[in-house]
């Protein structure tokens, strides 16, 4: 069953709250280049999310309420995105959680990344931006995106004034972002999120994602002269926020080890080996000559050790009260 057509109310303590299904109009992008350079080519679809408003009005200003936007990861919506904005519609914010499988027709990305490009989730996340921003009871100032692992990728990359000016125009876009557990095989080599702020919550034993690679990602941020900060956490697998038990994926095809792909100022990818920004290039090209060059595996794990979704969460809820309120 598509996540839309599922009926969710959370029974919170102040009073209930009832998803509202949003349609959003977005793009199938093939890559960044086709978004920053060539968005006139670009294939149109609509996506859809379920927002859910608070019944609590002491986060209101001028009769507006902050947002966060949660952005699943590749094995789609599941129940721990939904309790996420869940605890965030307890805490007084409107929170939306945005599906980009379900129109797409895919369930999972887990053992095939390329069902739809990283520009296209990271367009869908900046549409959805667009949609929120000018609902009558959201604060466009104060609206935030929560991504985890591919959605982790794709609100960093919204996040990217170099993507975002090219969707929703210069200055516009996300007050804040957390990015947990996010790949960042692709990087921009201008990194600057400008006055967006971003925070990472990432495990040091991810079988699925490189710390290091995120990590020389956030501090290219930071050299940017944005604010950016990561938390490693010890013993930490990917998902490490699901409240689940350790489980290994067999079917996950990985490759953490393989070099990052830069992006230059026009969308175009770089090649690795050659260091040549080609706009032909796509996602399957860069993730072939990864496995072809021995860093690809299948099987990694996902799961909570104890006090994992705990320490997730109060993180998670600091963050949102300190850069929306």
């Amino acid at each position: 069953m598509r996540f839309r057509d599922q009926d969710i109310v959370f029974n919170g303590a102040k009073g209930q709250s009832k998803g509202q299904n949003l349609e959003i109009p977005t793009a199938n992008p093939v890559n960044y280049f086709h978004v920053i350079s060539n968005s006139a080519d670009l294939p149109r679809l609509a996506i859809d999310g379920k927002l859910f408003l608070p019944s609590s009005e002491h986060r209101k200003r001028n009769g507006k309420l902050p947002l966060v936007m949660v952005v699943p990861g590749s094995l789609g919506v599941a129940p721990s995105h939904v309790k996420h904005a869940e605890t965030v519609v307890d805490d007084g914010f409107a929170a939306f959680v945005l599906d980009s499988f379900g129109a797409r027709d895919v369930t999972s990305t887990v053992a095939n990344q390329t069902q739809f490009s990283f520009a296209a989730s990271a367009y869908d996340v900046l549409a959805a931006w667009q949609v929120l921003s000018v609902h009558p009871e959201i604060d466009a100032s104060r609206i935030g995106a929560q991504g985890h692992s591919r959605g982790g990728s794709a609100v960093l990359t919204a996040a990217t004034r170099r993507f975002a000016d090219a969707v929703v125009g210069a200055g516009a876009g996300f007050r804040s972002v957390l990015a947990a557990y996010p790949w960042s095989g692709h990087q921009f080599l201008d990194p600057s999120v400008d006055e967006t702020e971003i925070r990472v919550l990432m495990g040091d034993a991810d079988e699925w994602c490189s710390p290091m690679q995120v990590q020389g990602h956030i501090q290219a941020i930071r050299l940017s002269g944005s604010k950016a900060t990561m938390r490693l956490i010890g013993g930490a697998q990917h998902s490490f926020d699901r409240g689940t038990g350790i489980e290994n994926v067999p079917d996950a095809s990985v490759s953490p080890a393989a070099p990052t792909a830069y992006i230059a100022n026009d969308g175009a990818f770089i090649h690795p080996l050659t260091s040549v920004a080609d706009s032909k290039l796509v996602d399957r090209d860069l993730m072939v000559y990864a496995l072809k060059a021995g860093y690809g595996r299948k099987g990694a794990r996902i799961g909570s050790h104890d006090g994992d979704a705990e320490l997730f969460k109060t993180d998670m809820q600091a963050f949102w009260r300190r850069t929306l309120g």
